[in-house]
């Protein structure tokens, strides 16, 4: 390669680093929009369902920790699924203080029929990597982070864009700016 060809590659690569930027969150609002247009729930509220079928009835809180979410936020999705009759709350019969929540038969039906959360194909390929390239990733990403002045905001492993706790079919906000 000549020094002119690798002087141009350089020069675009700030070019080429948005479009990968962009690529990654294009993909996310697609599977998003997807996941919304044929199942009616949005890619969190599918994870806390996979949970769910997983773990079998818990409290919101064992929920909450499983998937790397606020209380808040699960206690809002898991409302949005009750109402839409995928999830139910029952009281502990060891504890009838605490509210353990489930996954009803429609909800398991879903998860039948559902595509696999978005982070779940990319964990796979991910772990296929050499341990050399999952440090290569993840040292740049936390780089672009840095770059982006974004280090001290709050994230779930979850790709899913705007607002984790949103209704299914109404735009996720970008949340605040």
């Amino acid at each position: 390669m000549s020094y002119t060809v690798a002087c141009q590659e350089v020069a675009d690569a700030p070019s080429a680093v948005l479009v990968a930027l962009r690529r990654i969150m294009r993909a996310i609002d697609l599977h998003s929009h997807q996941l919304v247009q044929q199942l009616g729930v949005t890619g969190p509220q599918l994870i806390v369902l996979h949970e769910l079928a997983r773990s079998g009835a818990v409290p919101v809180s064992a929920l909450a920790k499983a998937v790397s979410l606020s209380h808040a936020t699960v206690t809002g999705i898991t409302a949005r699924l009750e109402r839409r009759g995928l999830v139910r709350r029952r009281d502990d019969p060891a504890d009838r203080r605490r509210v353990l929540v489930e996954a009803t038969s429609d909800g398991t039906h879903l998860l039948s029929t559902a595509p696999l959360p978005i982070q779940d194909s990319f964990l796979r390929e991910f772990e296929r990597l050499a341990d050399w390239e999952k440090h290569l990733i993840l040292s740049s990403l936390q780089r672009v982070v840095a770059m982006m002045e974004a280090t001290e905001l709050d994230a779930a492993p979850i790709l899913a864009t705007g607002v984790i706790d949103v209704e299914a079919g109404k735009a996720p906000s970008p949340g605040p700016s």
